[in-house]
């Protein structure tokens, strides 16, 4: 299946539906709006037949996986659950048309942040019920599942974390070695670092000659996978779209490097320039995420939430998470998983050739902006995007989030020429197909832009726009959590 995959993979196009307004349907009906949106996109892909949608991409006894956005059980904003996950419309309707195909079986997955609460997520957007229904009509359907290994409940600032929930037989360990885009920027130093999380742990995955991935197996079991973004800007990677939702492959968080230690003043990305508050900053949530004792921690993020309101007070508007637009980090491990779900083996080896074929249908019905991914403000765009290419997908989506893709890291470099390349075509090559017309984005993308709200550390590479966006809000200190995603 290899070989007659590995073109399918490779398409500068991009398919685009309208809907007739920014809306969801309120039911578990199949025939509804985001479903049709669905097929329009398909027709404009090529990826339908008379079975439905996806009759030409799923071959008969494959095995599906789709790949939702279902990051959080809440948002950490006002802004709700419509502009922070896939909607379980688009979820349910990727699943039915599947299953009209001859696919042996179909499997919804994720790995969520650790302070998910995956059973209140499915429960309440109704993802539950329509599986248990759905799996008794159809066995081949295999439900929601969770790909974590770990768990954790911030307890006053403090980890608790439930580890080893699943097996290490269920979970590929891939290592992409020196040829993984990390390896450049690793120095032996050990400045790799994920919010919330012990630091010692990242550097055994991470280190020079060494960048290993945790996988979930029915990953790359998979002969087919749907992957489903929500489409958001991210204030560690600018966008959150077809490319960073391969994060959600990765079952444990120390094999996820968001950004290092230190401003760029002094060899980090964390945050721009050098500041000795924050440097004692970075200190102190270091020693709260190894700390051995609930007292001790309680201790450091007591002094870490003094270190980092007083620093508010002082105008920073950026903070210590590698959340502005020179973090040269996550895109690299953004990419690294992208390479691996089309390149790697169900053995955890890497391939020359691609091994699966991989669909990309993003949910723009409602967008999210300001402090995405985790707290983002509800972007009513009425649109579902489809492509087969995560490269072309994301150069579209940036422009919908009024980015300027080509200064955006992630949607540069997805393009480089590389080992295990994502694409094998310009960015100049992108066209839209579909309800907008035909043609290039920045010609079409008129028709359906709105005033976009960008994170403070994103504004110098925003596009301009027509009507200034409102500042954003800035989480205040309790809300800060497990924010890595």
């Amino acid at each position: 299946m290899a070989n007659a995959q590995s073109n399918h993979n490779f398409v500068a196009q991009v398919g685009i539906a309208r809907l007739p307004s920014p809306t969801y349907p309120k039911g578990a009906e199949s025939d509804n709006p985001v479903s049709q949106a669905l097929s329009r996109v398909a027709d404009a892909m090529g990826w339908s037949d008379e079975t439905g949608p996806f009759g030409k991409v799923v071959p008969p006894g494959a095995r599906v996986l789709i790949k939702p956005n279902m990051v959080l059980h809440r948002n950490e904003g006002g802004g709700g659950l419509e502009c922070l996950v896939t909607h379980p419309s688009l979820i349910r309707a990727v699943a039915e048309a599947a299953l009209r195909t001859g696919a042996k079986e179909v499997l919804v997955g994720d790995a969520p942040v650790q302070g998910c609460d995956f059973d209140a997520l499915v429960d309440g957007n109704g993802l539950r019920s329509w599986a248990r229904e759905q799996t008794a009509r159809d066995p081949r359907f295999k439900g929601p599942r969770d790909f974590r290994r770990t768990t954790c409940v911030m307890v006053e600032g403090v980890r608790v974390a439930n580890e080893n929930l699943q097996p290490l037989d269920d979970f590929r360990l891939f290592d992409l070695g020196r040829e993984s885009m990390l390896e450049p920027i690793s120095n032996g130093q050990h400045r790799f670092r994920v919010a919330w999380y012990d630091h010692r742990l990242l550097a055994k995955a991470h280190h020079p000659g060494v960048h290993q991935y945790m996988v979930a197996r029915e990953v790359v079991e998979a002969d087919v996978v749907f992957n489903l973004p929500k489409l958001k800007v991210h204030r560690k990677a600018g966008v959150t779209s077809a490319l960073k939702n391969l994060v959600g492959i990765n079952g444990n968080k120390e094999f996820l490097p968001h950004h290092q230690l230190g401003g760029s003043g002094n060899g980090g990305d964390n945050y721009p320039g050098d500041s000795t508050l924050r440097r004692v900053l970075e200190f102190a949530r270091d020693r709260q995420n190894i700390a051995s004792s609930h007292t001790e921690g309680r201790a450091w993020n007591f002094l870490a939430a003094v270190l980092t309101k007083t620093g508010r007070s002082l105008g920073d508007r950026i903070g210590t998470d590698g959340s502005w637009s020179g973090n040269d980090t996550i895109w690299r491990t953004s990419l690294d998983l992208n390479r691996i779900l089309l390149y790697g083996r169900a053995d955890a080896t890497m391939s020359d050739e691609i091994q699966r074929r991989v669909v990309h249908i993003v949910d723009a019905v409602v967008a999210g902006d300001n402090n995405g991914p985790l707290a983002p403000d509800p972007l009513p765009l009425g649109l579902i995007l489809g492509g087969n290419n995560a490269a072309a997908m994301d150069w579209v989506g940036a422009q919908l989030l009024a980015f300027l893709p080509e200064k955006i890291s992630l949607t540069r470099h997805a393009f480089d020429q590389f080992r295990w390349p994502i694409t094998n075509f310009p960015s100049s090559s992108v066209t839209l197909v579909g309800d907008l017309g035909e043609g290039a984005p920045s010609l079409l993308l008129d028709q359906v832009r709105l005033p976009v709200v960008h994170p403070f550390g994103w504004r110098d590479v925003a596009a301009p726009q027509a009507e200034a966006a409102p500042e954003p809000a800035v989480p205040t200190p309790a809300a800060v959590g497990p924010s890595d995603a």
